[in-house]
Formats: structure tokens, C-alpha cells, sequence
């Protein structure tokens, strides 16, 4: 299969998974396919997966997750600094998988398969063919 649509099925994998996470947690999706459906309940599992982070900056983590999965989701849709964001994007997503590991056990990491999508941004972040990114396209008008 070509490398080029590989990086593009990883980015926009990644891209769309975390735009959809974003999106539960406003209730944007149905209840019934919802994970948390409501901001106070994602704000519970951050708590619960976080044990040792006080209760009182919750609320700052949840934020600062969400706003880094918006980022991220949005910059890997359209190819901004791919490479970078797939990097960042592999370790948000390793400290949620280790998060998750640490507070409830290794399978709630692996049913999710927050460990793959991890290895996944990171396979993507060292992946140089340029395919619909925005970087390239700005570079050609230059």
C-alpha cells in the first residue's frame, strides 16, 4: 500500500479520534454510544484515572487535555507540522494509556487500544512523505 495514504489514514484516524472524544464530552454525541456524555462526567473519569492529582486541579487538567486533543485533532486533519503534533499526539496519548493502566489495570488501556493509537502517532510522526498537508501546500505558493 502507498505510504502516502497510510500517513493520511493515520492522521485522520487520530485526528477524528480525538475530535470525537472532544466531542462526547460536550454530549454532542448520542447517549448511547457516549463514553461520558457530559463535561462532569469526563471530569469524574480524569479524577479517577489521576488519583494522586489533587481535586482542585482536575478541572485545569481536564481543560488542558481537551484543548491539546482539539489542537491536535485539527492540525493532524489538515496536515499542520505533522510530524511534531503526531509526536506530541504519541505521548498524550501514552499518559493517558499509563494512566489508565496505573489506576484501574492493563486491560481498560488495551480495550481501548490507547497503547496501538500511541505507537500509531508515533509510527506517523517519523513518516516524511508529504501527502495533503497544509505545510506543503503553503510551501508551493511560496
Amino acid at each position: 500500500m502507498n505510504k502516502k495514504i497510510i500517513k493520511l489514514f493515520l492522521r485522520f484516524g487520530i485526528g477524528i479520534g480525538f475530535l470525537s472524544a472532544v466531542a462526547d464530552r460536550f454530549g454532542l454525541w448520542p447517549a448511547e454510544v457516549s463514553a461520558w456524555g457530559n463535561w462532569e462526567s469526563f471530569l469524574e473519569y480524569t479524577k479517577f484515572i489521576n488519583p494522586l492529582i489533587p481535586e482542585t486541579l482536575v478541572p485545569a487538567f481536564g481543560v488542558i487535555a481537551t484543548a491539546a486533543e482539539t489542537l491536535f485533532g485539527i492540525c493532524l486533519i489538515i496536515g499542520f507540522k505533522t510530524e511534531l503534533i503526531a509526536k506530541l499526539s504519541g505521548f498524550l496519548m501514552l499518559i493517558f494509556a499509563l494512566a489508565i493502566t496505573f489506576s484501574t489495570g492493563i486491560k481498560g488501556a488495551l480495550d481501548y487500544s490507547v497503547f496501538a493509537a500511541s505507537a500509531g502517532a508515533f509510527g506517523l510522526s517519523i513518516m516524511n512523505e508529504k501527502y495533503l498537508e497544509i505545510d506543503s501546500i503553503l510551501s508551493k505558493k511560496s
